[in-house]
């Protein structure tokens, strides 16, 4: 079995004007990275953009042509202060939501056995009815209910390891119990959501992490609350929240984790995969700023979810 890898040049047209952290420079350091020999393994794909009834699986349509009627022909359109979109951010959107959808799809017809989405806009902050935190559809969390609804899978595990909380994962599932969501992240920092006593139906685990905490402290988190609770649910699918902003020389938090800790919990998670649900995975592209940790980190995690394929 493969790791699969999805990504589309669309995603480098997404330009959020000069000065913005989220910017097209993210991504192409992370495929120049990913094109080394260790990685020559990789099955590479190109994925289509997402249908609107797939993003319908998370935010109603009023809110689908809110956003895509927003893209400019030119120049830039202010979504939030923090979320900027260009002509170029529509069809990136599209192709980022389209690529987890589709690794679900192949990984279930077992054309591989997980998968990365190198892709941009990220996705976790959006929630079901407004777009912020630089994200625009939120891409992991249609992809956990395009599981159910073109796979029949029931239960749908998301872990997250931005070092922002994940609010719009946490607010389209938490009402849901058989879908699951568990956050590390830095406490206080934006959004302000993702204290420990949210927990939904008993489905939302968060595990806030002071600033300056590293290595020793994320592992805790995981090994002391959410992977037995990751364990007991028994997913048929686990996506992965996949940002690298807990880095300890990412420029907007101050968490220091490295490139080994990324290591060990892909493979944590990967361990889990093939004792509950068939070693399924996918993997998408959230937060990670300072170039150079954002490629080393996302090659860690790419390796271990290789080794573990």
């Amino acid at each position: 079995m493969t790791t699969l890898l999805y990504s589309h040049p669309a995603c480098l047209a997404h330009d959020t004007g000069a000065g913005h952290p989220e910017r097209p420079d993210r991504l192409r350091v992370i495929l120049k990275a990913l094109e080394g020999d260790e990685f020559k393994a990789l099955v590479r794909r190109e994925p289509p953009k997402a249908s609107e009834d797939q993003i319908r699986l998370v935010h109603p349509q009023s809110f689908i042509d809110r956003v895509l009627g927003a893209i400019p022909l030119e120049g830039h359109t202010i979504l939030d202060p923090d979320t900027i979109v260009s002509p170029g951010s529509g069809e990136a959107a599209l192709r980022a939501v389209g690529a987890v959808c589709t690794a679900v799809d192949e990984i279930m017809a077992g054309e591989g056995r997980n998968a990365f989405c190198a892709v941009r806009p990220p996705g976790h902050h959006a929630e079901p009815e407004r777009a912020m935190g630089f994200c625009l559809f939120n891409n992991v969390a249609i992809g956990a209910q395009h599981a159910r609804a073109a796979h029949g899978l029931e239960r749908i595990a998301v872990i997250d390891f931005d070092v922002h909380h994940g609010n719009g994962t946490q607010a389209a599932f938490e009402s849901d119990p058989d879908l699951f969501y568990a956050s590390t992240h830095q406490w206080p920092h934006y959004p302000g959501s993702g204290a420990r006593e949210e927990t939904g139906m008993g489905n939302i685990f968060n595990e806030p992490l002071a600033g300056l905490s590293g290595g020793k402290e994320f592992k805790a988190a995981y090994e002391g609350r959410i992977f037995p609770a990751l364990v007991e649910f028994q997913p048929d699918f686990i996506f992965i929240s996949a940002g690298f902003d807990a880095h300890a020389d990412d420029p907007l938090a101050s968490l220091r984790l490295l490139e080994e800790d990324y290591a060990w919990v892909t493979r944590r998670i990967s361990e889990i995969a093939d004792t509950s649900c068939a070693g399924r995975v996918v993997s998408a592209l959230e937060g990670g700023y300072n170039l150079a940790a954002l490629s080393a980190s996302v090659a860690a995690h790419v390796k271990s979810l290789m080794e573990a394929s």
